[in-house]
């Protein structure tokens, strides 16, 4: 007896030696830094992500141009995986497509659409699951040179060059798409109402828009298609006014106005320009009683800086292009316009190449993306020909970044896999990391981050993808507007 007592009392030591031992545990895990928290309600009730990321930087990634893929990025710590690094990378699952070019993004509505330019796919990401799911809306196989989605999703355009059609698809159920035949159509924009849906064809000086028809209404006065033939649904018009090599429109935020940008001679026109034009006899439910119908443009503004995008605040239109010099090259500027006044106030120069990206950001400045910038004046001149541009609104400054002179002491902090020292190459992505003083961007081909503050570059380590990074979007922004 007195062993088996013996014995009990030790299990009973043990026991309560092991009860230490776990309180212990607990009590040193629970006070623990918690590098993971999400606050008890979320900013408009946004679910809290598989990845557990509170600031995500979508990245979209071609390996060969065959195989792609969407990785996640923590761009608060500017990591791929955790912190704990329990998780190397995250991605977005589902995706599979080859080249996802091109990102869409509506960070308000809790999601993205991804385009592919390698099979012609379009995925829809829930920003809130981390997947993608096929969209459905374009012809399987078939290439876009432009893509738009509505801001209610129900309906997506796009622009296929090479077949010469403007695809219509209608989501509101029964879903369809119509193929408008418009030869050489390469360009679609539509506004943030989807009322209006206009159309640019390459090397051509007309605009188009789509009208919707009513049930058993005849085709209108001077209609280029309308589709079905037999009962058609959606007819393309042209737009009357003076263009010049259209190559985009901006839209005002409240609803009235659509900025036309006219490339000129960067396109291969005559006089760059920003053609003004009410929106109200654009909408597509607006149907051509006459051809040609009356003009809707109000003002055309001569840019002689040159205009491929825009992006405008409270009183000011900022557009962004290239002025051709007597030499024949072509220069970057950044003009700005009243919208009081529809006057230029200010041009400055910025990047050389093709510019399509625009984007306000933290520190009162303005950032400016372009392609193809090594083969422009600056070039010539042995100046920086780097494609990405800080623009300091207050103090009306351009700094190209990074900050680096061909053949000179400086270089590129941190180069992509050609180790050019001076040159990253073509911007293809950019977008704003809201309130954290920085953008991130697809630079060259891979990541790259910079302080909004002054333009350094943030170490970009641990944030490089494998393949080539072709665009990049903040998820988990407050406004769709940071992208």
């Amino acid at each position: 007896m007195k062993i088996r007592s013996s014995r009990f009392q030790s299990f009973r030591t043990q026991f309560a030696h092991l009860l230490l031992l776990g309180f212990a545990t607990l009590t040193l895990c629970s006070c623990g830094p918690q590098y993971y928290k999400f606050p008890e309600y979320t900013f408009a009730n946004r679910p809290i992500p598989p990845s557990k990321l509170a600031n995500r930087v979508m990245v979209s990634v071609s390996a060969d141009g065959s195989t792609g893929g969407l990785t996640v990025l923590d761009a608060k710590r500017d990591i791929r995986g955790n912190i704990q690094n329990t998780v190397r990378n995250y991605t977005i699952s589902g995706y599979s497509s080859g080249y996802p070019s091109t990102i869409l993004s509506f960070p308000e509505q809790v999601r993205g659409y991804v385009y592919s330019n390698s099979d012609g796919s379009l995925f829809n990401v829930n920003y809130g699951t981390e997947a993608a799911a096929s969209a459905t809306g374009l012809p399987t196989g078939s290439r876009s040179s432009s893509v738009a989605v509505s801001q209610d999703f129900l309906d997506v355009y796009a622009a296929q060059e090479t077949t010469g059609q403007l695809i219509v698809s209608d989501g509101n159920p029964p879903a369809f798409s119509y193929h408008l035949n418009l030869p050489g159509v390469y360009k679609v924009a539509v506004n943030r109402g989807n009322t209006v849906i206009l159309a640019m064809v390459r090397n051509s000086n007309q605009l188009f828009r789509v009208v919707r028809l009513n049930a058993n209404q005849a085709n209108p006065p001077g209609y280029i298609d309308c589709q079905p033939i037999n009962n058609p649904v959606f007819c393309v018009v042209p737009v009357s006014g003076t263009y010049d090599r259209p190559v985009d429109a901006y839209f005002s935020l409240d609803g009235t106005t659509a900025y036309v940008l006219n490339c000129g001679p960067e396109c291969g026109g005559q006089i760059a320009s920003v053609s003004v034009l009410l929106q109200a006899p654009l909408n597509y439910k607006t149907i051509p009683a006459v051809s040609p119908e009356p003009s809707p443009v109000s003002a055309s503004i001569p840019v002689p800086g040159g205009v491929t995008t825009a992006l405008a605040d409270a009183d000011t239109l900022y557009v962004a292009g290239q002025q051709q010099l007597a030499d024949g090259l072509f220069t970057g500027n950044l003009s700005t316009i009243s919208l009081a006044s529809n006057t230029i106030t200010g041009t400055y120069g910025i990047s050389d190449g093709y510019h399509s990206k625009l984007l306000f950001a933290d520190d009162n400045t303005l950032w400016i993306g372009s392609q193809a910038c090594s083969g422009g004046e600056r070039a010539r001149l042995n100046q920086n020909a780097n494609c990405l541009t800080r623009f300091d609104l207050g103090a009306k400054a351009a700094q190209i970044v990074p900050a680096v002179t061909p053949g000179g002491a400086a270089t590129v902090p941190y180069p992509n896999d050609n180790l050019d020292p001076y040159y990253y190459g073509s911007l293809t992505g950019l977008c704003w990391v809201q309130n954290f003083h920085k953008v991130y961007t697809a630079y060259g081909g891979q990541v790259h981050a910079f302080n909004t503050a002054d333009g350094s570059e943030i170490n970009n380590t641990l944030i490089t993808v494998q393949g080539t990074a072709l665009d990049v979007a903040y998820m988990d922004a407050v406004t769709n507007a940071a992208n």
